[in-house]
This record gives structure tokens, C-alpha cells and sequence, in this order.
């Protein structure tokens, strides 16, 4: 029996995969064999829905004191941008005037601003429309806010949480490895540091994604590792809700050599991902990344969500993205049907809404 075949035993009896197992299912060349099985698990999860949502991005500044290789959204001081209150909410109301209800939330790591300006900027939101869903603060920025104002992670979730936060996105993971952070980020928290921070805010109930930033310097086994430590703090507190892959796009970074990814290594990280991640319900394929033609191809390799309308995405695309800036809802569920599977519209917490 090929070792292909011994895992995909294990995979249709429900037994977990093992880090040698998920070695060998990342160095697979055989597309179409982990594209079949990734299927069977997806639909094993959810069924033949994949989903979407509808939401507009606020990034409030792009001024970060780390200046990350990897980054080319932030800016000195001198040179970058920060919303006023008013700003924001006039943002809020825009998305509303498009009946969007969903807003993401994050920035640089800006040196000035103080806990007060993310506190009221939730308060203001929910001020607006108590209906209104915030996915907000990478745990990258929470570290950031705990060190700027002297309170413990615990104590900055849980005023953020009642000032209005929903969710948290799972921005700032890029790839856990130490090596592969201090080529690609060496100012940003570590790895253990952002799985500390996820962890208090899942045993606080708010509940989050998580990524991988991949196709830069990392290994296969490095990958492999990544995702094992996010299946591990899943066992421990059930707080994501879907896993997202995010490929690298070099251009204008400090990093614009590396070739980045293609849509080969995009379908294997997915099919591998939605195999040894049996604790996570969702895999998420962000169109904006992929485009919208592989993301119909990756709805058959493991990914039921496809993203959403993305309003005002600024980050992936100063890295040189090609696809628009926003999508249409109508758009969203061509690309779904298309792929044959049946287009549901949720909130981050994955909550049904009416198309």
C-alpha cells in the first residue's frame, strides 16, 4: 500500500494525521489525489455550501513602528495616514448606505495612539447600529495596545469586548517558525506570543480566524509545523473559526525577490490544510488573493468560504494584487455556483443571513 494510500485510510476512518503524515501530504506532487480527499473532508464538514459575506475594511493607519519586510502597507510616521473618529464613522455609514453590516478592522502598530481611540472607535460603531459586526485588532495589535498602555492581555480583551468587538482576525500568525520570523518580521510578537494571545481571547469567548503567510522563505516542514501548533491550541479551546491561507504577494516589499506562489503550491496548501486540520469546520480561500478563477478551482480542493466583498482592502493589494479592490455579492455567488456548490451568505461567526 503507497503512503498516499495508508492516509487516506486514516482520513475516511477519522483518525487523525500525524506530523510525518502531514511531510508527506505537503511534498505530494499528486494534485488531483489530495484534491479529492481535501473534498471528501470539506464535504464531510459542511456539506455542499460555501460561503461569503458581505464587508467593507477600515484601515485605520498604515503608520506601524516595525516597518516588517514582508509589508508593504506601512510607513514611517512622516509619510503614512490615520483615520479621526469622525473618518471612521463616516466610513460606517457609507457601508451602511450599502447595506453592508460587517466591518474588519486593523492597522499599523502607530506609536502615539492611545488604548482611549480603540475603545471609542468600537463604542462609536456599535453607537451607529447595535446590529453592526466588528472583526477587529489582529492579536499583533492587541500585544501592541497591552505594552502601550499597561494593561494585560486579559484586561485590553475584555475592554474591547465590551466596547463592542465581535471577533478577532487572524492576521500577524505569518509562518510561527523563529528562523523564518526573523527574516520576515523580526520586530513583530513571536509565534508563541500570538498563540498565547489567541488563547486568552478564546477562554474569554471571542472567538477568531487564523492564517499562514506562505511562499516566501519558509520550508514545507515549517508549514507543516504551523499548522499542527494551530490544530493543537484548537484541541485546547475550540475558539476558530476558519483557517486561511495567505499566499504572499512580494512585490514592493523588502522581500521582492523571493517568486512568491503559484497556483499549484495555492491548491496544495489548501487540500493539505483542510486534511490535517480535522478540528477546524472551515478553510477560507480569500478570492482577493487568489483571484476570482482559482477560487472556483479551490472550492474543489478543501475551501468552503470564499471571503467577502472586501470594500476598501488596502493591505494584500499595495503588495502588488492584481484582483479589484471589491466584488460584487452577485459576483460572490457566481463564483460559488459556478463551482457548483450552494452560495450561503454568513457573518464571521459563520451565522446564516437571508441572500
Amino acid at each position: 500500500m503507497s503512503d498516499f494510500s495508508k492516509i487516506e485510510e486514516k482520513v475516511l476512518a477519522g483518525k487523525r494525521l500525524n506530523r510525518e503524515d502531514g511531510l508527506k501530504l505537503i511534498a505530494s506532487s499528486d494534485l488531483l489525489s489530495l484534491g479529492s480527499l481535501a473534498d471528501i473532508v470539506r464535504k464531510r464538514k459542511v456539506g455542499d455550501k460555501s460561503y461569503f459575506n458581505s464587508n467593507l475594511n477600515i484601515n485605520y493607519t498604515n503608520i506601524c513602528i516595525f516597518r516588517c519586510p514582508l509589508c508593504a502597507f506601512s510607513k514611517d510616521l512622516e509619510e503614512g495616514y490615520l483615520f479621526s473618529l469622525e473618518e471612521i464613522e463616516e466610513k460606517v455609514y457609507q457601508g451602511l448606505r450599502l447595506e453592508i453590516k460587517e466591518f474588519h478592522i486593523v492597522g499599523g502598530l502607530h506609536p502615539h495612539l492611545s488604548f482611549e481611540y480603540f475603545k471609542e472607535m468600537l463604542k462609536r460603531i456599535k453607537k451607529i447600529d447595535a446590529e453592526i459586526f466588528i472583526q477587529a485588532f489582529t492579536a499583533v495589535e492587541i500585544d501592541h495596545f497591552s505594552k502601550n498602555s499597561g494593561l494585560s492581555i486579559e484586561e485590553v480583551l475584555k475592554k474591547l469586548k465590551e466596547a463592542g468587538l465581535d471577533s478577532i482576525p487572524g492576521g500577524g500568525a505569518e509562518v510561527f517558525s523563529p528562523r523564518v520570523r526573523q527574516i520576515i518580521s523580526p520586530k513583530k510578537i513571536s509565534g508563541n506570543r500570538w498563540l498565547e494571545v489567541m488563547k486568552k481571547a478564546h477562554f474569554l469567548g471571542i472567538k477568531s480566524n487564523a492564517t499562514m503567510l506562505y511562499g516566501h522563505v519558509e520550508t514545507k516542514e515549517e508549514q507543516v509545523d504551523h499548522l499542527l501548533a494551530l490544530r493543537d491550541l484548537q484541541d485546547k479551546t475550540k475558539g476558530f473559526l476558519a483557517f486561511v491561507p495567505l499566499a504572499f504577494h512580494p512585490k514592493n516589499t523588502s522581500l521582492s525577490s523571493c517568486r512568491g506562489t503559484d497556483g499549484f503550491d495555492d491548491l496544495r496548501i489548501f487540500a493539505v490544510s483542510r486534511i490535517l486540520l480535522d478540528n477546524f469546520d472551515h478553510i477560507k480561500g480569500l478570492w482577493m488573493y487568489l483571484g476570482e478563477k482559482l477560487a472556483e478551482v479551490a472550492l474543489c480542493f478543501g475551501v468552503d468560504d470564499i471571503g467577502g466583498t472586501g470594500l476598501e482592502e488596502k493591505i494584500v493589494h499595495a503588495a502588488g494584487a492584481l484582483t479589484p479592490t471589491e466584488i460584487s455579492k452577485k459576483r460572490l455567488v457566481r463564483i460559488i455556483e459556478n463551482a457548483k456548490r450552494i452560495p450561503q451568505e454568513v457573518d464571521s461567526l459563520y451565522r446564516e443571513r437571508k441572500l
